[in-house]
Formats: C-alpha cells, structure tokens, sequence
C-alpha cells in the first residue's frame, strides 16, 4: 500500500498541472461569482398606507441584506417590472400587499416570503394597537407592562424551524463550486484504476507479495487524500482573504471528510459500470453537472420550490454536503445537529463503495 502510495504522489508532483489548475478555476469561479451576488437587487416599492405606517414597513424591509427596496408610484412598480428593469416589485396595502413579477423565478419567490412575513408582522402589531385603543387608559399601562414580558423562555432558537432562509452570496458560491469541481479531481484519479486493469498493471500487481485490499486502500486513499487538500485549500484561500464563515471553519473542514469519502465512493460506482475511460468521462460529465444543479450547488436549494427536483435532490450527495456546511456556518448549528447530513454522506459512500467494488471484481474475474 505504502508502495501504490508513493508512486501516485510522485506522478502528481511530477504532473500537478492539472490539479492546480482545477483548484485555481474553482477559486476564480467561486470569487467572481460570489462578487456579482454581492450586489443588492432594487426592488420598486408602491404603498397605499400612511407615511408613518410605510416608513415602518420599509424599515423592516431595510433588514433584508440582499435587495434594496425603494419607494416610488405604482405606476412606476409597473413600468419597471414591465420593462426588466426590476425582477419584482411591491405594492403595500392595508391588509395585503401584490407582488408585481414578469416571471416566477427564484428571486421572486425569495422576495415573496419575505414580504409575506413583515406584512404578517405588520398587520398583528396594527391590530394589537387597535385593540389597546378600546382598553382603559388606566388599565393601558399595565398591559404593555405584560406585553414586554416573554411568556415563555428560549434557550435555543433554530432558524430552519422558523421558516426562516438566510443565504449568504459569498458562502453559496463558495461551497457550490468546491463541491462541484473536487467531483471532478476525485473522480479522473479513480478512473485510474480501470485504466490500469485494461493495461494489466494489476494483474502484475496481483502476482506480487502484496494483497488485493492493499491495492484497493492505497488507490483509494490516493484519491480521498487529494480531493481534501483540493477543497482545503480552497477554503483555506477565502478564509484568509476574509470571507465570513460565522464561527465555523473548523466544522466546514469536518463536514468535507464525509462529503469527500461519498464522492469518491460514486466514482468507484461509476468505475464498476463503465466498461471503458471514454465512457466513465462521458457519464462523469452528465452526472456532475445534473447534481450540482439539483443538489443546490449552482442556487440556493432553498429557492427551489418543485417537489420533483426536491425529492431526486434527496438522493444527491451534494444536497447533504451544502446543507452540513450552511447549517454549520449560516445556521450555528452544533455537531449532534449536523448528524443527519453527515450520516447520509457516510451511508451513501459506504453502499456506494460496497456496490461498486464488488462490480469491479466481477469483471475482473
């Protein structure tokens, strides 16, 4: 094993190019990218409210980082939005508001619910101010005494459960295309190994003192080890260039050993199908890009909203990989919390793997 080891660094210091070419487009990627997210979208705001009532409204909608609301006509909502110069635009009512959109694509969907709850917020603290109209003035001042205190006492709060979706421009490129890109540095080391059993490298292998689960672990190790280094050092880039990871670059760096260990287990599956290089490439192609878009590496999953993209997204090991790094960055979440995403990764690549090793020895015997 130490053997199959030293040899493949040996051919990769010798060739680095193009693994540091992969890690040098990802990282360029991900920076431009996440750069043109940065901007805010404007979003054309009409309101039929009072000057007060809209100034509140508008400073709730001031708390969304992403977009820039602005006051104007309903007639220029209209003109706007007509005109694709705003994706989407607001017209405020008493008790309701229209969303004015050319087509329901995943921004207007964001923007939509986040209308929805500061006009639900909104409209309950209009209503517990009328309410408090009809109370005694001598009476009043005992019930907002009582309002300003909790009824309940909150440890801890998670965001998901709330409905709540925070996206973060800078850590949704970042994390998508280190996960797209490692599929394809893990998966062309794999396919080494059917390009040394066409050339008989491993039945020369096989007649030596060395045993076949050695073969197996030293490629396959070869394999783990530098698509890790690869998203590390990617990661590693931004961090230090100072991008927001919210407390949890240690854990992001935890959660890609399970992530990693899974995609190399697909391409061993892969290996075990194709017959041929050619084949493994072209199926490799087909299937990287299909689960960067399904599994949210490409947008936001959050912003998805059909059942059928979400159901096959469940069986894609990008979808757990993005939901463990948010959930451990955006989301504070702890360790126990993030064992759900972590032991679908793991049970994938170990049945994975299983599945895929034991074609490969089929079609060697």
């Amino acid at each position: 094993m130490k053997a199959i080891l030293l040899a493949k660094w040996r051919m990769l210091i010798r060739k680095p190019w193009a693994f540091l070419l992969t890690s040098v487009i990802c990282v360029c990627f991900a920076f431009i990218v996440g750069k043109a997210n940065d901007t805010k979208m404007i979003v054309p705001v009409a309101s039929k409210l009072t000057s007060k009532e809209t100034k509140t409204v508008l400073h709730e909608f001031d708390q969304f980082d992403l977009v820039d609301f602005r006051l104007t006509t309903e007639m220029d909502v209209r003109k706007k939005v007509g005109e694709g110069n705003a994706e989407a635009g607001v017209i405020l009512s008493k008790d309701h508001f229209r969303l004015v959109a050319a087509s329901q694509t995943g921004n207007v969907q964001l923007i939509k619910r986040y209308v929805e709850k500061v006009q639900e917020e909104y409209i309950q603290n209009r209503h517990i101010e009328i309410e408090l109209e009809k109370i005694p003035k001598e009476k009043k001042d005992q019930v907002l005494k009582d309002l300003d205190q909790p009824l309940f006492q909150i440890k801890q709060k998670s965001l998901r459960n709330h409905g709540a979706v925070i996206i973060d421009p800078h850590l949704q490129s970042l994390f998508g295309f280190a996960l797209f890109f490692v599929i394809y540095t893990i998966a062309f080391q794999v396919v080494n190994i059917l390009q040394e059993k066409k050339e008989g490298i491993w039945d020369r292998m096989i007649f030596s003192p060395m045993k076949k689960w050695q073969m197996y672990t030293g490629n396959l190790l070869f394999c783990f080890v530098l698509g890790y280094i690869q998203v590390l050092f990617i990661f590693s880039v931004f961090y230090a260039v100072g991008v927001n990871f919210y407390g949890g670059f240690a854990k992001t760096l935890v959660i890609l050993i399970p992530y990693v260990f899974s995609i190399v287990a697909l391409a061993i599956f892969l290996t075990g199908i194709c017959k041929s290089v050619p084949q493994f490439r072209a199926i490799l192609q087909i299937l990287a890009v299909s689960m960067a878009m399904v599994g949210g590496a490409y947008w936001p999953i959050e912003i998805v909203s059909s059942q059928v993209l979400l159901t096959i997204s469940k069986f894609v090991p990008v979808t757990y990989g993005m939901q463990a790094l948010k959930e451990a960055t955006i989301y504070h979440y702890s360790f126990s919390e993030l064992l759900y995403p972590i032991s679908i990764l793991f049970l994938m690549g170990v049945v994975l793997m299983g599945i895929g090793i034991n074609l490969m020895e089929r079609r060697h015997v």
